[in-house]
């Protein structure tokens, strides 16, 4: 048998577009991370960008369960003493941040490294409602309510 190691050459690039309306925030962000990573591929290597681009589409409509959106808190540090700042989705779709909230999660399920990073940076798209400007990649559809019923969060 002979080890064969996988090229960047050797890999093609699609693009998914994810409707996030009344989708867990949870479900959604390790689904995407999944697909960043190239997990959903048969060719995986974790050395290589291998992984799709996501659009997601309607982040203003996404949903927490139970009282995730109050109780959950975000934080960070300005770097001064007593400068822990902590903030709630509530508050960040108040101030219309509601791609950071999804940002946040996806985030916390990719490794930090620099390959990471830049799939962060490259391959996530996120849009506050239906118009993006990406239909030269030519998307595929991707019908996530369908996939199992839990990922429809109902309030």
């Amino acid at each position: 048998m002979k080890t064969t190691t996988l090229k960047k050459s050797d890999f093609k690039k699609e693009w998914h577009i994810l409707d996030a309306t009344d989708i867990s925030v949870g479900r959604l962000a390790s689904r995407v991370s999944i697909i960043l990573k190239g997990k959903n591929k048969p060719q995986f290597s974790p050395n290589l960008p291998v992984g799709d681009g996501v659009i997601i589409l309607n982040t203003d409509k996404v949903k927490f369960s139970g009282n995730k959106n109050t109780d959950k808190k975000y934080y960070k540090h300005t770097g001064h003493p007593g400068g822990i700042k902590e903030i709630t989705p509530e508050k960040l779709k108040e101030k219309n941040k509601s791609e950071d909230i999804i940002k946040k999660a996806i985030k916390g399920m990719l490794p930090n490294s620099p390959l990471f990073r830049d799939l962060m940076k490259n391959s996530l798209k996120l849009y506050k409602d239906n118009n993006h400007p990406h239909e030269s990649q030519k998307p595929n559809s991707i019908d996530f309510k369908s996939l199992n019923r839990k990922n429809s969060v109902n309030v």
